[in-house]
């Protein structure tokens, strides 16, 4: 299995794992004061969070495993990782084109509810399922290590050429 390294910043915590902006505030205040100052202090503040495990199917069948941080969605895991999901919206849950699907309804019942909006998105979907998501709305946690999900055949992007994206 080969890793693609994200396109973001080379940079690293003090156990190895990579600096996401999201990461922590602590981090990046420490990326702008210099690298030492941020790996004496520390981007992680629990191991565990540094190393949950995905794997995405894509349209071909083909599986892609990887290790990401507990707070990342799936659709900049899936973008970081150059495989084919649009996110047009850029992540505002304003369309359907970060569409996955759950593998296991056991790990989607661990899921946090769907919302409104992402209901109202899921419903313009192609290849709409019992155990569908946005991948902009889901963020990995400790109960979701393992996730699989797949990527539909095709997306719908029913977007208008005038959108914005939520601020």
């Amino acid at each position: 299995m080969e890793r693609i390294e994200p396109r973001m910043p080379k940079l690293f915590c003090h156990r190895g794992c990579p600096a996401w902006p999201h990461h922590t505030t602590e981090a990046w205040r420490g990326v702008s004061h210099g690298l030492a100052m941020m790996l004496s202090r520390g981007a992680c503040a629990d191991v565990t969070r540094c190393r949950l495990n995905i794997s995405f199917i894509d349209k071909d069948g083909e599986k892609y495993d990887f290790q990401v941080s507990e707070g990342d969605n799936l659709l900049d895991i899936a973008q970081a990782n150059d495989l084919e999901m649009e996110g047009a919206c850029g992540g505002s849950c304003a369309c359907s084109t970060c569409h996955v699907i759950v593998e296991d309804p056991d790990v989607f019942d661990k899921m946090e509810e769907p919302s409104d909006d992402e209901n109202d998105m899921l419903d313009l979907a192609f290849g709409l399922t019992e155990t569908s998501r946005l991948g902009c709305q889901v963020i990995m946690s400790k109960e979701l290590d393992g996730l699989v999900v797949r990527l539909p055949s095709m997306t719908r992007n029913l977007q208008a050429s005038d959108f914005e994206p939520k601020k």
